[in-house]
């Protein structure tokens, strides 16, 4: 489904505060200025988002009765969540002597990341699927519920398997073993395979449903800039023009061109990396992607940017 270019005009965000779980509070109508950080690694995402001119009242109860934040940005009509994580810090301060704001420093599933663990004996028999699934049951205890997970296949255990330590340990030996990523995205642990993506349509972006400026070919990957869009998902896909996108310079002295990301040659790629930015009484209203093609699995982030 293509975004309608109609509805991409009209803001709309929401930012409620609260409890882990229970009711919340919801602080549209403010200003609110924001920049969300998510990629394709197992580290957790962050978000840093300012909240301007709060009641003394509400601004004393962030970032301790409110320990949790959602944030949900798009169009009238078209919104969706951007991030939804734990408060890990908060300050406070004045713009001018009439303005001022309170920021906010957000991870996305840090404390099951962190904390879950397991303690477990598989059968023999058992499947890589039932691993992630011991897994998933450690860092339900801690707030990241079960999402999607790709088909691993894999073969059955000829033994018993003791599971013991860090969940993210499990998460991680299976995925290097069935290549794949995994990553926690708005409170949810999601598993895909390298050369996989979430089900669902590919978000189709020309400069007719928000793209701005050109797509570039980097050796990252394919960079570009659109309109905010909040279905834009780590592991998800979009399709662009290949026509559109400019192409790496080419070095003659080291063959740079040789290092480029290769174009996928149907136009669809995989986001690796999605940065929202946004602000509900200024100009910046965007989403910058980094994207593979489907089948390049040498761009997918590892050790400086998280493990694989």
């Amino acid at each position: 489904m293509t975004p309608d270019p109609a509805r991409q005009w009209r803001r709309a965000c929401s930012l409620i505060v609260g409890a882990d779980a229970g009711q919340g509070l919801d602080l549209e109508g403010l200003r609110i200025t924001f920049a969300t950080h998510k990629g394709d690694i197992e580290t957790p995402n962050s978000a840093t988002i300012s909240v301007y001119n709060l009641a003394p009242a509400t601004a004393s109860r962030i970032g301790g009765e409110f320990s949790r934040v959602i944030l949900s940005a798009g169009y009238e009509g078209a919104m969706g969540t951007l991030f939804d994580g734990q408060i890990r810090q908060v300050r406070r301060g004045r713009e001018n002597g009439t303005d001022s704001w309170l920021e906010i420093t957000a991870a996305d599933g840090d404390r099951a990341y962190n904390h879950a663990v397991v303690s477990r004996t598989l059968a023999a028999g058992a499947r890589p699927a039932d691993q992630v699934g011991v897994a998933m049951g450690a860092f339900a205890v801690h707030g990241a519920r079960p999402g999607h997970v790709g088909d691993l296949g894999g073969q059955p255990l000829p033994r018993g398997k003791v599971l013991y330590g860090m969940a993210r340990d499990v998460m991680r030996l299976v995925a290097e073993d069935r290549e794949a990523s995994w990553s926690i995205q708005d409170g949810q642990v999601q598993m895909v395979p390298l050369r996989g993506y979430l089900p669902g349509e590919a978000v189709v972006l020309t400069h007719e449903t928000g793209l701005l400026d050109a797509p570039e070919q980097t050796d990252q990957g394919i960079k570009l800039r659109c309109l905010l869009n909040p279905r834009l998902r780590i592991g998800g896909r979009v399709r662009l023009d290949n026509a559109s996108i400019l192409r790496a310079r080419t070095d003659l002295k080291v063959a740079a061109f040789d290092r480029a990301a290769p174009l996928d040659s149907d136009g669809f790629y995989r986001i690796i990396r999605a940065d929202h930015t946004g602000d509900t009484h200024g100009q910046d209203w965007f989403t910058d992607l980094l994207c593979i093609a489907i089948d390049d699995t040498m761009r997918i982030p590892v050790d400086q940017l998280g493990r694989r």
